[in-house]
């Protein structure tokens, strides 16, 4: 079936940065999965994701605030999921089926409650400023393998990593890869993703719990 991988988005819609991404996804003829705040969600933003699913990409829940999850309550949680679904399925027609904690921050309590596949993903540390284009995309590259989930950012003005992705993109297809959606990327390769395990993937072939912070 050939090696697949995924590319995601995390932090956005964002009506700046959002838009270019999605020009790099048309410019090679690739997808990619966002995982959106739902605060972040505007009329103006909203435009940009439907922009994003007639691409063919796939929309998920990085939660309503971007808070430090880890610390809520069980009514805490389940109220930043639920309102996230609610929009999401709203702009998208569905309810997302993978949700990203902010910062990878878990608890029990966030296991207990969150019926959706936790994600986290390789990356290269593109939330930092200091690190440009040409050395998160090294990291990036250094990292995947098939099956590999790539933990990427769209918030506003992160350009190094619209940058990063004319290098990052074209290595990967020269390699070989596909790149796919992550429902796409669980369902090719043959494997059904858990939810309540404690498992947080990188890989589809994840298979070790994440200890919990609290």
């Amino acid at each position: 079936m050939g090696k697949k991988i995924a590319l995601t988005f995390d932090d956005g819609p964002s009506t700046v940065t959002t838009p270019q991404v999605l020009e790099k996804l048309k410019k090679y003829n690739v997808v990619a999965s966002f995982f959106l705040i739902a605060d972040n969600i505007t009329d103006e933003s909203e435009k940009i994701v439907r922009e994003c699913i007639a691409h063919g990409c796939e929309i998920c829940n990085h939660s309503k605030t971007h808070s430090h999850m880890q610390t809520f309550t069980a009514d805490e949680v389940r109220a930043e999921l639920e309102y996230t679904d609610k929009e999401i399925e709203r702009i998208a027609g569905y309810k997302p089926r993978f949700f990203r904690p902010p910062f990878i921050d878990v608890s029990q309590t966030m296991y207990d409650c969150i019926d959706l596949p936790f994600i986290c993903g390789i990356h290269g540390e593109d939330w930092e400023d200091s690190i440009l284009a040409k050395e998160r995309a090294e990291k990036i590259l250094s990292q995947a393998c098939d099956g590999s989930i790539i933990l990427m950012h769209d918030y506003t003005g992160n350009v190094e990593t619209v940058k990063a992705l004319d290098i990052v993109i074209p290595e990967l297809l020269t390699q070989g890869y596909e790149f796919v959606n992550i429902s796409d990327l669980f369902k090719d390769g043959g494997v059904e993703p858990t939810v309540h395990s404690g498992i947080v993937y990188s890989n589809i072939h994840d298979t070790e719990p994440r200890e919990p912070l609290c």
